[in-house]
């Protein structure tokens, strides 16, 4: 059964950290019908201005953060005492877990074009280890489609596997379409699928998405994906759903008010970092 588009949701510009302009397509709002997705902000700037203001030190507990950079470069921090650049193709992944500071800085160059997730951890395992890896371009394989390319960012694709996510499944694709071409995606049916147009304008099960918009899919076990009449990329994300109660507050979420709460407090009184203090 061919999946479809449940919704829609388009960015909109705002700014965050020290003042960087971005699109921000998922958040608070948006928690129970893109679970575990959390949040989905979108980069894409051919003005430096907009972003080298960066992402001052700031904490995370209870998710994992996962950048993908096609276009610019961004360096990480930690502190767990890593320190990293990924550029043109490449992909961070933090696991903030029991808690991590981390900043990040957004070099200038040509074109930054990119996104970044927030994958949420389950209630049992909200309080790991918090740890860092990037996946390098040697790392992430190309795979020909008739009139395209799928790049295989994290998970399985067929019988090629990349990356595997340690805390819950996530398969991780950028998809790129010359104008008119399609492709058919194989899926496990009971995955929660959502895709997100990263430039120009697709055809999903049918139904036009614009540029710069999450969609959510329905159940089925294959979808049809069409760029319209300009060569299209577009990011396939595939996740298990947690339905797990949420309570978000900033950089933070966890499952209780008390939790997220006690998270604040351990920030007031410096018992935040549970490992790795160094900076």
């Amino acid at each position: 059964m061919d999946r479809k588009v449940i919704e829609q949701v388009q960015g909109y510009r705002t700014q965050d950290g020290a003042g960087v302009s971005l699109v921000r397509v998922l958040g608070l709002r948006t928690v129970k019908e893109y679970d575990p997705i959390l949040m989905l902000d979108s980069f894409d700037s051919e003005n430096p201005s907009d972003y080298t203001a960066g992402f001052p030190l700031h904490p995370h507990r209870g998710i994992e953060t996962i950048s993908y950079v096609y276009k610019g470069k961004m360096t990480h921090k930690d502190s767990l005492g890593n320190e990293d650049t990924i550029g043109d193709g490449e992909v961070q992944w933090m696991t903030a877990g029991s808690g991590i500071l981390h900043e990040e800085k957004l070099p200038a160059a040509d074109r930054l074009l990119g996104v970044q997730l927030w994958l949420n951890l389950p209630a049992n395992q909200k309080m790991v280890s918090p740890g860092y890896r990037s996946i390098k371009n040697s790392e992430i394989k190309e795979i020909p489609l008739e009139q395209g390319k799928l790049r295989l960012l994290a998970g399985r694709y067929g019988e090629e596997e990349g990356y595997l996510s340690k805390y819950l499944p996530l398969d991780y694709y950028d998809i790129h379409l010359d104008a008119g071409a399609s492709v058919t995606v194989e899926i496990d049916p009971e995955r929660s699928i959502m895709v997100f147009t990263l430039v120009k304008d697709v055809y999903v099960g049918g139904e036009l998405i614009k540029e710069k918009t999450a969609a959510k899919l329905s159940p089925g076990n294959q979808v049809i994906i069409r760029a319209a009449d300009e060569d299209a990329q577009v990011l396939f994300i595939s996740s298990s759903k947690l339905e797990e109660p949420v309570s978000w507050g900033g950089p933070i979420v966890m499952n209780t008010k008390e939790e997220l709460a006690k998270a604040f407090e351990d920030l007031d009184n410096g018992t935040f970092l549970k490992e790795g203090i160094s900076y």
